[in-house]
């Protein structure tokens, strides 16, 4: 993101390139081991998977290190009011 132009919206923040790459890969690796460990029954083959709790698994880690990156940007470039 280019600082000269504008302040980016949470919403371009969010979108922005660097964000979605990290998160998704925090997502894949702490999701992986979440799903690993809260489903090894399913994992082992002693159970069904729960879709929906594998699929919320990934999303909850990407959207805290999405959120960790727009609030550390907005906190970083906030202006001084000393």
């Amino acid at each position: 993101m280019d600082k000269g132009d504008h302040d980016p919206s949470v919403w371009e923040l969010l979108t922005a390139r660097a964000t979605v790459r990290r998160a998704t890969r925090v997502g894949l690796i702490v999701g992986t081991v979440l799903v690993t460990i809260n489903q090894w029954e399913a994992v082992s083959g002693d159970a069904p998977f729960d879709v929906l709790k594998v699929i919320l698994t990934y999303m909850v880690p990407y959207c805290v290190s999405s959120y960790s990156a727009v609030m550390a940007y907005l906190e970083f470039n906030k202006p001084n009011t000393d």
